[in-house]
């Protein structure tokens, strides 16, 4: 067992099972991705709440281990060369649990870039866009008097589910028959605007289908059903 006593976040989050994978986070889009990831793969893991009302987020020992104080983040003990391996930021951690267990990142390397650029398509657009939807609509811009700004994030957002609907048009997944971790990206996203952000309306849901039926298959998927309440508040 790799020792986790000399990284600070430990302190605050003493872990039961230092010998599993260490999760910190909250169910958000971003969260959900890794704590389904980690479900779909079977990793071992131990799951830490940092929660947003407290400010754990912000906290000495959290930016310890993200100085950019956003979830998720893990810590795992059984990392390259056998040495504990902190990291953050949500698409880095997905490309590292799939190399790490060979699961759900194509290994040939033209469908391996494939998966990548629709990973990278949800981090640079569908994450940002559709959070942007929810502070307009439903958080603190939704008072502002001005509504060009909301209706600028709802436009781009009404593009990103077109480019989608175009992509599931012919395919189950993104990559076809293939669930990868660039499904595992865009559907917490797609499933929080519509669902948390209360927004199907706001960007034309019914106009798109192929995502609903997309959504659909992914949030009855059983790693799924459990990875979307994890970290749990109890």
């Amino acid at each position: 067992m790799s020792e986790l006593s000399a990284f600070p976040i430990t302190r605050k989050w003493p872990p039961r099972y230092p010998e599993r994978l260490q999760l910190y986070s909250l169910p958000t889009p971003n969260g959900v991705k890794v704590s389904v990831m980690l479900e779909e793969t079977g990793l071992p893991y131990e799951p830490h709440l940092v929660d947003f009302e407290r400010n754990d987020q912000s906290s000495s020992e959290f930016c310890s281990l993200n100085p950019y104080g956003k979830i998720p983040a893990i810590l795992d003990p059984r990392g390259p060369g056998g040495s504990p391996l902190p990291l953050f930021e949500s698409g880095a951690i997905l490309i590292y649990l799939a190399d790490k267990t060979g699961q759900f990142l194509p290994r040939e390397a033209a469908a391996r870039y494939e998966t990548l650029q629709w990973l990278m398509w949800q981090m640079g657009g569908i994450g940002p866009m559709f959070g942007q939807v929810g502070f307009f609509h439903k958080f603190a811009g939704r008072d502002y008097a001005d509504k060009r700004p909301r209706d600028r994030y709802v436009a781009e957002s009404k593009r990103l589910l077109a480019v989608l609907e175009a992509r599931l048009s012919a395919r189950a997944w993104l990559m076809g028959d293939t669930y990868s971790i660039a499904d595992m990206a865009v559907f917490p996203w797609v499933r929080n605007l519509l669902g948390f952000y209360d927004a199907g309306e706001l960007v034309g849901s019914g106009e798109y289908p192929h995502v609903t039926r997309g959504l659909e298959a992914f949030v009855a998927r059983p790693a799924v059903i459990r990875g979307v309440a994890i970290p749990s508040r109890d």
